[in-house]
């Protein structure tokens, strides 16, 4: 790689957005997703209140209701969004639609799930999880 090429590449990587944890940043993220700010509702979220290792936490999200959509969002990560989840019309009528994933806590912090119904309701719910050897960490 010549030197221009290495400072173009490294001017262009400058101009990246950087990532911005903060609960600032995740509110924005979930009125970005859901269209407005959800009450507090009932969403079941099974996450370890203990986490040892923060690089593959287990949790998975519960709707007692049938809804279009859910989502997790995290306000300590360098991205909030973590995952979104979209139902379609056949899961519209389940009794109880859900998701199980693995994610990455960058440390102890709120984990909150959102759900989005399809009369455009929208409800959150999150759970503090305490991490104790931290994932998403920059050098």
């Amino acid at each position: 790689m010549k030197r221009r090429e290495f400072t173009l590449a490294a001017s262009a990587l400058a101009l990246l957005p950087t990532a911005q944890a903060s609960d600032d940043a995740m509110r924005a993220a979930i009125r970005a997703w859901a269209g407005r700010d959800p009450a507090p509702g009932a969403l079941q979220i099974d996450i370890a209140a203990l986490v040892e290792n923060g690089n593959a936490v287990p949790v998975r999200v519960a709707a007692a209701e049938p809804v279009v959509g859910l989502a997790l969002f995290t306000p300590l990560n360098p991205e909030p969004d973590v995952v979104h989840v979209a139902f379609g019309a056949a899961a519209v009528a389940a009794v109880r639609p859900e998701f199980s994933t693995r994610m990455r806590l960058a440390r102890s912090q709120r984990v909150v799930a959102v759900a989005k119904a399809a009369d455009g309701r929208c409800w959150q719910a999150g759970v503090d999880v305490v991490v104790t050897l931290a994932a998403c960490v920059e050098p």
